[in-house]
């Protein structure tokens, strides 16, 4: 039973991984279609990066603790990227270089949307997985 707890706490976090990154996403089309100015832009951004990089590193240290290897070396690029963009400073966004860093931006976000639908996909396999192991 405090496996599929476990798989819910994963499953939750997972969710709140992919609600920010998706509005990052969100606020870089709004800039694209200028219906925010670069300076909002950047401070709604900034705003959620750093969350966004604890609650990623508290998701791969939740799965090492709670053993499940896999999902933890599924987890472990994207830490990896997110500790290296943090130690380059390239974390937050540039008001003054974000046109020309756009394109960018968004296939950064993109890749981690579709990253995160994949381990929230694994973790959903797995949930139903154990507990329907449990009922037999």
């Amino acid at each position: 039973m405090s496996d599929l707890f476990a798989w819910l706490i994963s499953f939750f976090l997972l969710i709140i991984l992919l609600i920010l990154v998706t509005y990052q996403l969100m606020c870089l089309a709004d800039l694209e279609f200028d219906y925010i100015n670069p300076y909002d832009l950047s401070a709604r951004i900034n705003k959620v990066v750093l969350p966004e990089f604890v609650t990623q590193a508290v998701q791969c240290f939740f799965y090492l603790v709670t053993r499940h290897w896999i999902m933890a070396l599924l987890c472990a690029p994207y830490l990896l990227h997110n500790i290296r963009m943090y130690r380059q400073r390239r974390h937050l966004i540039d008001v003054t270089e974000i046109f020309t860093l756009l394109p960018w931006e968004k296939k950064q976000r993109l890749a981690k949307f579709f990253y995160l639908v994949f381990t929230l996909f694994l973790s959903v396999f797995w949930m139903i997985y154990t507990s329907l192991d449990k009922q037999l």
